[in-house]
C-alpha cells in the first residue's frame, strides 16, 4: 500500500508539472495578446458585442461536448475548435485568444470543474487559438475572400488541422499521466470517433462562415445550431459506443469459456479492467476463500483474502457473482477506481451481464476441477494403496508388465516379495490401529532404502513387493533384498513401546516367459521356502517349486475341509522308558484330502496359520483329542493327551476359556490335557502370552515345551513360560550314536529339567540302544516308532488293552526285571533322590 501511495504522489506531481508547463505557455501567449490588444481598446458597442459574442461562443464550444471515461477520469470531446476558427474569421487573433480564455474560464466556473482541469482547459484552448491564428496570419488569410477560393480554403484547412493536432498533442499526455495509461493506448482510444468528429466539425465551420458572410449578427444563432448538431452527433456517438460496448462484452464473455479456474479468474480480471476502464478489478470467491486482484496488465495478487494489498480506492462498485434469478452467489466482482465515478445505466447492465457470465464460468470451471480431482483420486486409488501410499497390486502388475514387455536394454529385473512374520499377533494384541502404524513404518523403510528405479508396492495385508530393476547380476538381487529386510527388522517405536518386526522374503528373477504373473508366483514360492527354512530370504529354485505350488493350492480347500470335518487326529503313545508302560499320548492332526490323500501337518499347518481358520482348526483337534481321552478313561486308562498348540492361539485372550469349556463338556480333568508349545521368539515377547499361559496353568492344564533346544531363547523361555515338561527334539535323539555333542545336549536338557522339577520326554526313539542310552542319561519318557506309530484313538485303545507281554497298558518290555538292581551314575542318582524315586540296585 505504501508503494501505491508513493506512486500516486509521484503521478500527481508529474501531472501538476505538465499542466503547469501548458499554463505557463498560455500565460505568455495571453500577456502578449493583451499587450497587442491594449493598443486598440474595445470601446464601441459593436466591439463590445463582438467580444461578448466571442466569449459566449467559446463558452458554448467548450460546454457542448460528449464525455468519455478512461478509468476514474472523465474526458470530453468539445467543439472548441469550431468556436476558435469562427472567432478568427470575425476578429483579430489576439482578441480571439483572450476571449477564448475568458469564455472557457467562465464555463469552467459555471460547471464547477476542478481547478487543475479548469487551468488545463483554459491554457490549452488559448494555445490552440494562438496557433490557429498564427497559421492564418502567416498564410495571409483574408476572411473577405471568396469562400470557395484556394486562398480562403487552404489556410483555413491548415489552421484547423493545426488546431486539432495541437489539441491532441496537449491533451493525450495529460490524460495518460492522469490515468496511468500508456500514450499509445490513449491515442488509440476512440481514435475513429475523434477523427470522424474532426471531419464533421470542419464543414460546420465552413457553413457558419457562409452565414457570417451574409450577416455577422447571425453569429448569435450559431450556438443553437451547434447544440442541435452536437445533440444529433452525440446520439450517434452514444449508439456507436453502445454497439462497441456490447461487442466488447460478447468478446469478454466468450473469453471466459475455459475450463481452468485459474484461467477464468485471470481472464475475468483483465477483461473487466478493459471493458469497464477501471484501475483495479477484484474477484473474490466464497468457497474456497480466494481473492484475485489485477488490471488490464494482468493479475497482481492471487491468494487468501486476508493477505491481499489494500490500496485506497475512492470508488468501489461491487456486484455478486450469481446467475440470473438466483440469490446464491459464488463470490463478488469489484471494480475499483481511484477517483469518483458514477456508472451509467448501460454500464450497470453490462456489469451485471458480465458478472452473470463470470458466475457461470466459475461454476463450470469449479465443477470441472472437482471432476478432474475425482478422476485423479480414482486413478490414484486404482493404482495406490490407501493406507501406505505405495503402489498396489494392480499398479505393480501394470508397471512390471510394461517393464518386462520392453526390449531388454541393460540389467536384470527381479521381484522381492516380503511377508511380515507374526503380524496377526500385533493386530490381535495391540489392535488394528497399531498394526496399521507398523505397516506404514515398514512401507516408509522400504521406500527409503529401495534403489532408484525400484517400485515398492503393498499387495494387501502384511505382504509387500519390491520390483528391482537394472541389476548387473542375479546375486545383487539377494544382496539388496537382505539390505531391505534388515531395514525392516530394525526396532521401531510404537505407542511408546519398542518392538521388533520380523519378515521373510522371497526373491525371483524375471522369467523368460509368463510375464509379471509368473514372476510374482515364483517370488511367492521363494517366500514360503524362506519361512519353512527359518531364514530371512530365499531365492527361487525350480527344483523346489512343485511342492510349493501344491501348498498354495491347499489354501483354497481349507474352508471346505473345516466344514466337512476332513481334519482328524492320530495319537502316538508316550512311554516310560524303563517299564514300557504308556503314560500319555500325543495328538497329531491329519488332513484326509479327497484328492491328495492323507496329509501330515508339515504339508498344511503353515497354510492354516496364515488363513483365518486357525481357531476352527484348533477347536476341531482339541475336540477330537478330549473325546479320545474320555474314551480311554472309561476303558480304564487315565492317560493325559498332549495337543500341539499354535503360537497364534496364545494371542487370543478367549482361548483359556474355550479350552476349559471343552474340558468341562467332556468331563476331562485339566491335568489330563498337555498343551505343547513350539519354541519361538514371539512367546516371550508379548504380555498377552504370559497371561494366557498363566490362566491355563492356574486352571491345572499342563504345558510342555516342544523341540526344546532348537529355538533362539531356550533359557529365557523357561524363565517366563510356566511349563511342566520339556521334549527333546527328534534330531538330537537320532544323532546320539554318532555325535557326542547330541548326547551332551540331551544330558544338559535332562539335568536342567531335573533341577527345575520338570518332566523330560525324548522324541524319535526308534531303537533299543537309543532307549537304553536315554534311560541311562536320566530321561524317563520317550515316544517314537520303537513303541508305536501314530494311530487312530480306537486302535491305540486296542493296543493298550492287549498290552505287551500280557501287560495291559504297556507297549514294550521293561528294561530290567522287576526287583532287579542296576548301577547308575551319581548325577542321575542325585536327581532321583531329589525326586524321591526308588530304584533298586543290582551288583555289577
Amino acid at each position: 500500500m505504501t508503494r501505491t501511495v508513493r506512486r500516486d504522489n509521484e503521478t500527481d506531481r508529474q501531472l501538476v508539472l505538465l499542466v503547469g508547463l501548458v499554463a505557463v505557455c498560455a500565460v505568455a501567449v495571453g500577456v502578449a495578446s493583451l499587450y497587442l490588444v491594449a493598443g486598440s481598446l474595445v470601446t464601441t458597442p459593436d466591439e463590445l458585442a463582438l467580444v461578448a459574442a466571442l466569449v459566449f461562443l467559446a463558452a458554448v464550444g467548450v460546454t457542448v461536448k460528449w464525455r468519455v471515461r478512461i478509468r476514474s477520469t472523465a474526458h470530453a470531446i468539445a467543439w472548441s475548435e469550431v468556436a476558435i476558427l469562427v472567432g478568427l474569421a470575425v476578429a483579430p487573433a489576439t482578441l480571439v485568444v483572450l476571449c477564448t480564455g475568458l469564455g472557457v474560464g467562465l464555463a469552467m466556473i459555471v460547471q464547477r470543474i476542478a481547478r487543475i482541469k479548469a487551468t488545463f482547459a483554459i491554457a490549452k484552448n488559448m494555445l490552440v487559438a494562438s496557433a490557429a491564428g498564427a497559421v492564418l496570419h502567416t498564410l495571409n488569410w483574408d476572411p473577405e475572400l471568396a469562400i470557395y477560393s484556394v486562398a480562403f480554403f487552404g489556410p483555413l484547412v491548415t489552421a484547423y488541422v493545426v488546431a486539432v493536432v495541437l489539441d491532441e498533442v496537449l491533451t493525450i499526455p495529460v490524460i495518460a499521466r492522469d490515468t496511468g495509461t500508456g500514450l499509445c493506448a490513449i491515442f488509440r482510444h476512440n481514435l475513429g470517433l475523434r477523427i470522424s468528429s474532426a471531419v464533421i466539425r470542419f464543414p460546420l465551420i465552413v457553413a457558419i462562415l457562409l452565414i457570417l458572410k451574409a450577416d455577422q449578427w447571425l453569429l448569435v444563432t450559431i450556438p443553437p445550431v451547434v447544440l442541435c448538431i452536437h445533440l444529433a452527433y452525440a446520439g450517434h456517438a452514444r449508439a456507436r459506443d453502445d454497439q462497441q460496448a456490447w461487442q466488447r462484452l460478447a468478446r469478454a464473455t466468450d473469453a471466459l469459456n475455459v475450463v481452468d479456474l485459474d484461467a477464468v479468474l485471470s481472464i475475468a480480471v483483465v477483461q473487466a479492467a478493459d471493458l469497464f476502464s477501471t484501475d483495479r478489478v477484484e474477484v473474490e470467491l466464497n468457497e474456497p476463500a480466494r481473492l484475485v486482484q489485477g488490471n488490464s496488465d494482468g493479475v497482481q495478487y492471487d491468494g487468501p483474502t486476508g493477505s491481499a494489498p489494500t490500496p485506497h480506492m475512492r470508488t468501489v462498485i461491487a456486484v455478486p457473482l450469481a446467475g440470473p434469478g438466483s440469490t446464491l452467489s459464488v463470490g463478488t466482482l469489484r471494480l475499483c477506481l481511484t477517483g469518483p465515478v458514477k456508472f451509467s445505466d448501460r454500464e450497470h447492465y453490462t456489469l451485471r451481464t458480465f458478472a452473470s457470465a463470470l458466475c457461470t464460468a466459475v461454476r463450470n470451471a469449479s465443477l470441472y476441477r472437482q471432476l478432474n480431482q475425482v478422476a485423479e483420486r480414482h486413478a490414484r486409488e486404482a493404482a495406490q494403496d490407501e493406507l501406505t501410499g505405495l503402489a498396489n497390486r494392480r499398479r505393480l502388475m501394470e508397471h512390471g508388465s510394461e517393464l518386462l514387455g520392453r526390449r531388454r536394454t541393460s540389467g536384470i529385473t527381479a521381484l522381492l516379495l516380503v511377508d511380515l512374520n507374526h503380524f496377526k499377533e500385533i493386530n490381535d494384541t495391540l489392535g488394528h490401529g497399531a498394526g496399521d502404524k507398523v505397516l506404514i513404518q515398514v512401507a516408509r523403510r522400504l521406500s527409503v532404502n529401495v534403489q532408484p528405479g525400484g517400485l515398492v508396492a503393498r499387495l494387501g495385508g502384511d505382504e509387500f513387493a519390491v520390483l528391482l530393476t537394472t541389476l548387473p547380476a542375479p546375486a545383487i538381487a539377494a544382496h539388496r533384498a537382505d539390505a531391505l529386510l534388515a531395514a525392516i527388522c530394525e526396532p521401531m517405536e510404537l505407542d511408546g513401546m519398542r518392538i521388533n518386526v520380523e519378515a521373510s522374503g522371497g526373491i525371483a528373477v524375471a522369467p523368460g516367459s509368463g510375464g509379471m504373473a509368473e514372476l510374482l508366483r515364483r517370488a511367492d514360492v521363494a517366500m514360503y521356502q524362506a519361512k519353512r527354512s527359518g531364514g530371512r530370504t530365499a531365492v527361487y529354485a525350480r527344483s523346489r517349486d512343485t511342492a510349493d505350488v501344491g501348498r498354495l493350492a491347499l489354501g483354497g480347500d481349507l474352508r471346505r475341509a473345516v466344514a466337512q470335518h476332513e481334519f482328524n487326529v492320530d495319537f502316538q503313545p508316550i512311554v516310560d522308558l524303563g517299564t514300557g508302560e504308556v503314560i500319555a499320548a500325543e495328538a497329531l492332526a491329519r488332513w484326509q484330502h479327497p484328492d491328495r490323500g492323507r496329509l501330515d501337518p508339515k504339508r498344511f499347518l503353515e497354510t492354516v496359520e496364515r488363513s483365518g481358520l486357525l481357531p476352527a482348526f484348533a477347536d476341531a483337534v482339541l475336540e477330537q483329542s478330549l473325546i479320545a481321552a474320555a474314551t480311554w478313561h472309561e476303558a480304564g486308562f487315565a492317560l493325559p493327551v498332549a495337543v500341539n498348540l499354535s503360537p497364534r492361539s496364545l494371542l487370543d485372550r478367549r482361548f483359556p476359556g474355550a479350552v476349559l469349556a471343552r474340558l468341562q463338556a467332556h468331563d476331562v480333568p485339566p491335568d489330563r490335557l498337555i498343551l505343547e508349545l513350539t519354541e519361538t521368539l514371539t512367546l516371550s515377547q508379548l504380555e498377552v502370552v504370559d497371561q494366557v499361559l498363566g490362566q491355563l496353568r492356574d486352571a491345572g492344564v499342563r504345558l510342555a515345551l516342544d523341540e526344546f533346544g532348537t529355538g533362539y531363547s531356550s533359557l529365557s523361555m523357561l524363565s517366563r513360560v510356566p511349563v511342566h515338561e520339556l521334549k527333546i527334539a527328534r534330531s538330537f535323539v537320532m544323532s546320539m550314536e554318532a555325535s557326542s555333542e547330541a548326547v551332551a545336549v540331551i544330558r544338559s536338557t535332562v539335568d536342567l529339567g531335573r533341577s527345575l522339577g520338570l518332566s523330560v520326554v525324548a522324541e524319535g526313539v526308534e531303537s533299543e540302544p537309543q532307549r537304553r542310552t536315554l534311560w541311562t542319561i536320566g530321561c524317563t519318557a520317550g515316544q517314537g516308532h520303537l513303541f508305536a506309530r501314530p494311530m487312530p484313538a480306537h486302535r491305540l485303545l486296542t493296543a493298550l488293552q492287549c498290552g505287551s507281554g500280557g501287560r495291559p497298558g504297556s507297549l514294550a518290555s521293561p528294561l530290567h526285571d522287576e526287583g532287579a538292581v542296576v548301577r547308575i551314575d551319581q548325577t542321575r542318582r542325585a536327581g532321583q533322590r531329589h525326586r524321591n524315586e526308588k530304584v533298586p540296585h543290582l551288583p555289577a
